[in-house]
C-alpha cells in the first residue's frame, strides 16, 4: 500500500468528497484499515494528532518586561532623582511602588499563555481504530490520516472524520459551532461552501458524540484539524492595548517633555540671566522635577484597578488582567455568543399547540420553574386535560433524565429536546416517578434517522394499553387519524402552525397516542399505523435568559451596541436576536461574510446586529472590522470556536461554568455565573474604575502643578523658595498615601449608566480637565506663595514661612479633596460625610502626620521645620476655605454650561 498523496497545503474539502474516492485518495481498506508499516510511514510525514508548542518567553523576561512603561520610566527617574538627594527613605518607598505594580502585572498577566493548553486539553487522549483487520485502542496522538476510527455514544471524536457509517448518530458540536441540539449526522456529501455546523458527513476532533455509533476515515490531524486551525488562529492573533495603557503611555511622554523642557528652560534662565551659583539652581531643577512628577500615579492606578476588581469577584465578574476592568468602561461594542451567554444552552419548551389553543410557557432552562400562559392570562395546567395528555406523552415517552444537584442546580443526563420535555411536564404538575409506577413502560422503539419517530408502550395497572408517540411533526401527522377533540385531522391548519413556529426559529416537535389491546406485550414496526390521536405540538427553542434581555437593554441606554454572533442557523438567530430587542431583520450568515471584502464589511458590521453560522474565522474578522472603525469590543463566548476572538477583542469575556478552559484563558474576564447581565454590572463598574482613575489625575496634577508653580515663580521671580525638595517629596508621599488613595473608594457618579461610552481615542487629558489642573494649580501657588510671604513680612524666618508654605500646600490639597470627589456636581449633593468614610478617615490620618511633621522634633530635624502658632493656622485655614469655594463657584459655571463629565 503506498503513501496517500493529499497535501496539508491545500487539503481536499472532504465533506464535499464521496466516500469512495476518500477511501481512494486516504488508499484504505475500510474493512482492514491501514498496516502497521503504513501507519509509521504517515506519522512520520504528518506528524503526532497533537498541537504543535509555541515557543514563549521566560517567567524573568515576563517580570522585567512589566517595566517597559513609559509612566515607569518617569517614576524610575523619580527614585535616581531621590536618591541622588540622599533621601533613601523616599527612594526606598518609590522602588517599593515599581516593584509592587510589576508583581500585580506579572501575576494578573502570567496565566494569559494557557491558551492554547486548554485547546489542547480539548482533544482526545484514546481512540479505537482498525488496523491490520484488527480493532485496537491506541493513544489519540497515533492517529494518521487514513485510520478508520470507530464511535459511539459518549466519545470525544479524537481527529476529523469523514463518516462511511453511521447509525443513528448525533454529535454536541455546540462548543465548535454554537448550535444548542445534537447534530444528526449522515454519510451524504454536502457543498463544498457548507458551513461547519452543516457539514453533516463530518465529525471533528474535540466534540462529543451524544448518541448511536459511526464508523470515519482520518482526514486531518493535529494543526490540520479544525480544532488545530482554532489553535494557530489564537497563537497569532496580538494582545491589543487596553485605552487606559495607551493613555497612561500617551500622557507619561507628554509630561516627560513638559518636565524636561520646564527644567531646560528654568536652568538657563536661573544660570544665564539671573546668575544664580551652580549649585542653588541645580537643587532648584531637582526640586522642580520632583514636585512635577506624579509618582504615586501607578500605585494609585493599581489600587484603583484592585479595588474594581474585588468588587466585580464579589458580583460574580473574575478579571484575569487589571486593565482590563478600566477597558469595560470604554466598550462601545458588545459581540457576544448566543448559545450559553445570551442563552442558557438548555433548550425549552416555549410554546404547546392544542387543539383549540395555544400556551405560551414561561421559565428557561431545565428547572421546573415558569407556568402556562393564554392570551397574557396564566393558565392551571392541571384543569386544562388536553395539556395534562400531552404532559403524560412528552413524560413517559422519553429517555432522558434530570436530577437536582443541589446549589448547582437541575442536570441533565440524555438529549437536551427530551429534557426539555421532561421540565414541561414537571411545570404541568406531573411527577416522573409517580407517572412510571402508574403506567410503565412495557416496550419501544427508538428514534432512528430512518422513521423519525420514538414510540412506548404501556399498561396501566388495570391492564389497558397504549402507546405514545413523538417525532418531526411531518411524520406524525401521517400517522395520525384525528386531533384530541375527536374531530377529523386538519393537516393544513396544523402546517401553518408549524410553519409560524419554525419562522420563530422553534424546532417543532409532535405528540400523539393510541390505544392498545391489552395483551399487547410487544411493539412492532407493524403496530405504527395511521390510528393515532395527535395531541398537540410543541415549539422548542433555547430561548435567551430573561436577565440577558433586561441586560441588552441597559446596554442600549448606555449607549452600547450589542451585537449577537453565532453558529446557530440564520432563522433561530434572528428569532432569538428579536427577543433581545436587537435589529434582527437581517441576519448576515457567514457565507456572505466570506463574500465581502474588509471595506464592505466594515460597513456591514456597523449596521447588522445578528451574524449566523459564523465560523472562528468570521468572528475573528468582524471584530477586526468593527475595531477598524474606532470601536472598542468586548466579545462574549463560552466555546472553543470563540477563543480566537475573545484573544483578538479588545477585552474577551468567557463563561466561568459552562465555558469551555479554551474560552476561559484566553478572556480577560471570566462571568462565574454564565450571565449576560452580569456584563452590564461590569461595565458599570469599569467605569466608575475609569472615573475613580480620572478624579486621582484630577486631583494629583493640580497639586503637582502648585508645588511646580511655586518653584517656577520662587525662581524667575527671584525669590527664595517657599519649599525645599525634600519637603515636597514628604507632600507627595503623604498625600498620594492618604488623600489620593481615598479616591479610589468613590461610588459611582449619578448617571454613570445614562452617558454615551468614552470614545477610544479620547486623550486622558481633555480640554476641561486641563483647564481645571490649571485653574487649581494657579490657587495652589497664590495660596502657597501668599502663607510664605505673610510669614516673611511678620518678621518670620525662612524655616517658619517654609512650614506654612508646607501646610498651606497640604490644607489646599485636603479640602481640594472634597472637590474633586464630584467632577462637576457639588461637593454638598449627596452626603460629603456618608458616602465615602474611607475619605474621612484619610483625612484624619492626613492631619495626624502633618502635625508630626510640624511639631516632632526627629521630623523638625529631618525636614527643617518649626512649629507654627494659633495665627499661622487660622491663616491657612481660610485660606483653605476661600481655595475650597473658588473650585466650587467654577463647578457651578461648568454646570451652567451643562459639562457633567471630565
Amino acid at each position: 500500500m503506498s503513501t496517500p498523496t493529499p497535501s496539508p497545503d491545500a487539503p481536499p474539502k472532504w465533506h464535499s468528497v464521496a466516500i469512495e474516492a476518500t477511501l481512494q485518495r486516504l488508499d484504505v481498506d475500510p474493512k482492514v484499515g491501514l498496516s502497521s508499516d503504513e501507519v509509521s510511514q504517515r506519522l512520520a510525514k504528518y506528524g503526532p494528532n497533537s498541537l504543535p508548542q509555541s515557543k514563549r518567553r521566560g517567567p524573568w523576561l515576563r517580570f522585567v518586561l512589566q517595566f517597559h512603561n513609559p509612566l515607569i520610566y518617569v517614576l524610575l527617574a523619580a527614585g535616581v532623582v531621590t536618591f541622588g538627594l540622599k533621601d533613601y527613605i523616599d527612594a526606598g518607598v518609590i522602588a517599593g511602588v515599581v516593584i509592587i505594580n510589576a508583581l500585580i502585572g506579572f501575576i494578573q498577566e502570567g496565566k494569559a499563555e494557557k491558551a492554547l493548553d486548554a485547546v489542547r486539553a480539548m482533544l482526545a487522549s484514546h481512540a479505537i481504530v482498525v488496523r491490520d483487520g484488527e480493532q485496537l485502542e491506541i493513544e489519540a496522538t497515533e492517529l494518521v490520516p487514513g485510520d478508520v476510527v470507530l464511535l459511539e455514544s459518549g466519545v470525544k471524536v479524537p481527529a476529523d472524520l469523514r463518516l462511511f457509517h453511521e447509525k443513528n448518530l448525533r454529535v454536541n458540536e455546540a462548543a465548535l459551532t454554537g448550535e444548542s441540539v445534537p447534530v444528526e449526522k449522515s454519510t451524504e456529501t454536502v457543498t463544498g461552501s457548507a458551513a461547519i455546523g452543516d457539514r453533516s458527513c463530518m465529525a471533528y476532533s474535540g466534540t462529543v458524540v451524544s448518541y448511536g455509533q459511526a464508523r470515519g476515515l482520518v482526514v486531518a490531524t493535529g494543526s490540520q484539524s479544525e480544532i488545530g486551525r482554532i489553535s494557530t488562529l489564537v497563537s497569532e492573533v496580538q494582545t491589543l492595548a487596553t485605552p487606559l495603557t495607551r493613555r497612561l503611555e500617551q500622557f507619561a511622554r507628554q509630561i516627560t517633555l513638559f518636565i524636561l523642557g520646564a527644567g531646560l528652560v528654568t536652568f538657563l534662565y536661573g544660570f544665564y540671566l539671573r546668575e544664580m551659583a551652580l549649585l542653588d539652581i541645580f537643587l532648584a531643577v531637582v526640586g522642580l522635577t520632583v514636585a512635577a512628577i506624579p509618582e504615586g500615579l501607578p500605585a494609585i492606578v493599581s489600587i484603583v484597578l484592585a479595588i474594581g476588581t474585588r468588587i466585580m469577584a464579589r458580583n460574580k465578574a473574575i478579571i484575569r488582567r487589571l486593565p482590563a476592568v478600566e477597558t469595560l468602561g470604554s466598550v462601545t461594542v458588545i459581540c457576544s455568543d448566543k448559545t450559553g451567554t445570551l442563552t442558557k444552552n438548555e433548550m425549552s419548551v416555549v410554546q404547546v399547540m392544542l387543539g383549540g389553543h395555544t400556551l405560551r410557557v414561561s421559565g428557561t432552562g431545565y428547572a421546573p420553574e415558569g407556568g402556562f400562559h393564554q392570551d397574557d392570562n396564566a393558565i392551571e395546567a392541571s384543569q386544562d386535560e388536553a395539556l395534562q395528555a400531552l404532559a403524560q406523552c412528552a413524560l413517559l415517552c422519553n429517555n432522558a433524565q434530570l436530577k437536582h444537584k443541589g446549589s448547582s442546580g437541575w442536570h441533565l443526563s440524555g438529549d437536551p429536546t427530551e429534557g426539555a420535555l421532561l421540565t414541561l411536564a414537571r411545570k404541568a404538575g406531573l411527577d416522573p416517578v409517580e407517572a412510571a409506577t402508574a403506567t410503565p413502560r412495557t416496550d419501544e422503539i427508538p428514534f432512528e434517522s430512518e422513521h423519525r419517530f420514538m414510540a412506548t408502550l404501556h399498561h396501566d395497572h388495570a391492564g389497558h394499553g397504549f402507546l405514545l408517540l413523538k417525532g418531526a411533526p411531518e411524520r406524525v401527522l401521517e400517522l395520525c387519524r384525528q386531533d384530541a377533540s375527536g374531530q377529523p385531522l386538519d393537516v393544513a391548519a396544523w402546517e401553518a402552525r408549524m410553519d409560524a413556529a419554525a419562522r420563530d426559529g422553534q424546532r417543532v416537535l409532535a405528540l400523539a397516542r393510541c390505544d392498545m389491546p391489552a395483551n399487547t406485550t410487544a411493539l412492532l414496526m407493524a403496530d405504527i399505523t395511521q390510528r393515532f390521536t395527535l395531541l398537540g405540538l410543541v415549539g422548542l427553542i433555547d430561548p435567551p435568559r430573561e436577565e440577558a434581555i433586561a441586560a441588552v437593554a441597559e446596554c442600549q441606554r448606555a449607549g452600547i451596541r450589542v451585537k449577537m454572533i453565532t453558529g446557530d442557523h440564520a432563522v433561530t438567530a434572528a428569532a432569538i436576536g428579536r427577543q433581545l430587542g436587537l435589529n434582527a431583520e437581517r441576519a448576515v450568515t457567514g457565507e456572505a461574510i466570506a463574500k465581502l471584502d474588509d471595506l464592505a464589511l466594515q460597513r456591514v458590521a456597523l449596521e447588522t446586529d445578528v451574524f449566523a453560522r459564523a465560523s472562528p474565522e468570521h468572528k475573528l474578522r468582524l471584530v477586526d472590522a468593527l475595531q477598524a472603525q474606532g470601536e472598542l469590543v468586548a466579545m462574549t463566548g463560552d466555546g472553543v470556536n470563540d477563543a480566537p476572538a475573545l484573544k483578538t477583542s479588545d477585552i474577551g469575556v468567557a463563561m466561568g461554568k459552562k465555558g469551555t478552559d479554551a474560552a476561559r484563558e484566553a478572556a480577560d474576564l471570566v462571568l462565574t455565573d454564565d450571565n449576560f447581565a452580569t456584563i452590564a454590572q461590569a461595565v458599570r463598574e469599569g467605569r466608575v474604575v475609569f472615573d475613580n482613575i480620572k478624579k486621582s489625575l484630577l486631583f494629583m496634577l493640580p497639586t503637582n502643578g502648585g508645588e511646580a508653580g511655586v518653584i517656577l515663580l520662587a525662581v524667575f521671580g527671584g525669590l527664595a523658595l517657599p519649599v525645599t525638595a525634600g519637603q515636597i517629596l514628604w507632600i507627595n508621599m503623604v498625600t498620594a498615601v492618604t488623600l489620593a488613595l481615598a479616591l479610589a473608594f468613590e461610588p459611582a457618579e449619578p448617571g454613570v449608566m445614562a452617558r454615551a461610552p468614552r470614545r477610544p481615542s479620547e486623550p486622558l487629558i481633555t480640554p476641561v480637565l486641563g483647564f481645571r489642573v490649571a485653574y487649581v494649580s494657579l490657587l495652589m501657588v497664590a495660596v502657597t506663595f501668599g502663607v510664605f510671604e505673610w510669614e516673611l513680612a511678620r518678621g518670620g524666618s525662612l524655616e517658619l514661612a517654609r512650614t506654612a508654605a508646607v501646610n498651606m500646600l497640604v490644607v489646599g490639597e485636603l479640602v481640594y479633596l472634597f472637590n474633586v470627589r464630584h467632577f462637576t456636581s457639588s461637593a454638598f449633593a449627596r452626603g460629603i460625610l456618608t458616602d465615602n468614610p474611607v475619605a474621612l478617615w484619610m483625612s484624619a490620618l492626613l492631619i495626624g502626620l502633618q502635625l508630626l511633621f510640624t511639631y516632632a522634633p526627629p521630623f523638625q530635624h529631618l525636614f527643617q521645620t518649626v512649629a507654627l502658632d494659633a495665627v499661622s493656622w487660622a491663616v491657612i485655614l481660610g485660606l483653605g476655605g476661600l481655595k475650597f469655594l473658588a473650585v466650587e463657584a467654577e463647578k457651578a459655571v461648568l454646570r451652567g454650561m451643562k459639562i457633567t463629565n471630565f
